[in-house]
């Protein structure tokens, strides 16, 4: 059951090392993210480039950092199923991580679709 008592700004900044954590160990151990991160960081300035409205700007934007938290969530089911079953495989266990992966893949077609999508409006017609 939920913790129903009301929080503080102690447990709010609690909750922020945690996060920060897990932001920090997602970027140390997961190589995918960290290639998205690099990613994310050279695609900016083209994103500046080909948005003609703060509106697409965010667009191109706020997809990219999807990947970013989907793979992060991804990361996280994968870390569990790996701590619970470790080395034998399971049907379910490999659902699970498949699933994960194919939400994560899910995400970069939703930038490629956004960004032919603002290339096809600004660029091509």
């Amino acid at each position: 059951m939920a913790d129903s008592k009301s929080r503080g700004i102690k447990e709010i900044i609690q909750a922020l090392k945690w996060s920060l954590q897990g932001l920090k160990a997602a970027f140390k151990y997961e190589a995918s993210f960290r290639l998205e991160v690099y990613l994310f960081i050279i695609l900016i300035p083209i994103y500046i480039w080909l948005a003609e409205s703060a509106l697409q700007l965010w667009m191109l934007i706020g997809s990219t950092f999807l990947v970013l938290l989907v793979e992060m969530i991804n990361s996280a089911i994968e870390a569990a199923v790996d701590m619970v079953c470790g080395d034998k495989h399971h049907e379910l266990a490999g659902r699970a991580k498949d699933m994960g992966s194919a939400a994560v893949f899910m995400t970069q077609m939703l930038v490629i679709f956004t960004w032919a999508i603002i290339a096809y409006q600004n660029y091509l017609r």
